[in-house]
């Protein structure tokens, strides 16, 4: 996303770019990442473009803001839409990617785009996740002919940082308030206030949206802790399985009952599954259907 036209001739002279995100907090929605980069000689008008915190400012101006920078010709702006499926799953997986791991990796995702499309880059300037001395390292070892400087609330000291706040902002504002709700269940509505934990609104919604065995529709992050209490009163579910999956399991049974948590919303990995995984056992489900597994066609 972005300007998707031929590069500017500004884009060879030396660069700045800013990064910040929205949406790292909220149960509901994606999270974003958002760059600004300009020619390093445009920082004086860039300053007078009246960006700042998009946190401090109202939604229209951050509208008005954003399609401002839009129109103007010596700016360039990128941003990475992450699913919040894609942050549970992540979150959630054997070898756990934490929130501020797949923060970094947006972030670097986002200057290795912009190098590629032939920018010159020289100077970096990020909002800090984490540790900002830790963060600029990581930072200046993947790219060592850049300048970073990492900092808190740098979106309210680093003009270019305050527009790349408005550019994820708005886009992420725009991808919740835009979002089409893939499933079908009765008596769903769209009044999930900010999507904030805390947010009477988003608990109101979580808690009429939640279903006992199918879970959250795709709008949540299933995996933040906000999400745990919905649950206590979740239906149990019987698994099939061979004696050959419960292998090593204390109870000797050829049938268990998990809850569903233990395989949607905790990232937990059954015995069942790593057997299977492994080669040495299939379910019953495969072996009366006859069924095997096909990887070449």
């Amino acid at each position: 996303m972005g300007s998707e036209v031929a590069l500017p001739k500004w884009a060879s002279e030396p660069c700045i770019m800013g990064i910040d995100e929205a949406g790292r907090g909220p149960v509901l929605g994606p999270m974003v990442y958002g760059c600004l980069y300009c020619a390093v000689s445009y920082q004086k008008t860039l300053s007078s473009l009246n960006f700042a915190d998009s946190k401090t400012l109202k939604e229209e101006k951050r509208e008005e803001l954003f399609e401002n920078l839009k129109a103007e010709e010596s700016i360039g702006w990128e941003v990475d839409v992450i699913d919040p499926r894609e942050l549970s799953a992540k979150m959630l997986k054997k070898n756990k990617i934490n929130l501020n791991e797949i923060s970094h990796d947006s972030a670097m995702g986002l200057v290795k785009r912009v190098l590629n499309m032939g920018v010159l880059l020289t100077e970096v300037y990020v909002d800090t996740v984490g540790d900002p001395e830790k963060y600029q390292i990581k930072l200046s070892e993947r790219f060592p002919h850049i300048k970073f400087v990492v900092a808190k609330k740098a979106d309210s000291l680093y003009p270019v940082v305050s527009g790349a706040s408005i550019v994820a902002k708005v886009t992420r504002d725009r991808a919740v308030r835009d979002w089409v709700l893939d499933e079908t269940a009765e008596n769903m509505h769209r009044n999930f206030g900010s999507g904030y934990p805390a947010d009477p609104a988003t608990k109101s919604w979580l808690e009429h949206h939640k279903h006992n065995v199918f879970g959250f529709p795709t709008l949540v992050r299933f995996s933040w802790g906000t999400c745990t209490p919905y649950f206590k009163d979740i239906v149990e579910v019987l698994w099939e399985s061979d004696k050959t999956d419960e292998e090593g399991s204390s109870t000797g049974s050829s049938k268990r009952q998990l809850k569903l948590s233990s395989v949607g919303f905790t990232g937990v990995k059954r015995k069942s599954e790593e057997i299977e995984s492994s080669g040495k056992g299939r379910c019953k489900f495969f072996h009366a259907r006859k069924l095997e597994q096909v990887t070449h066609f």
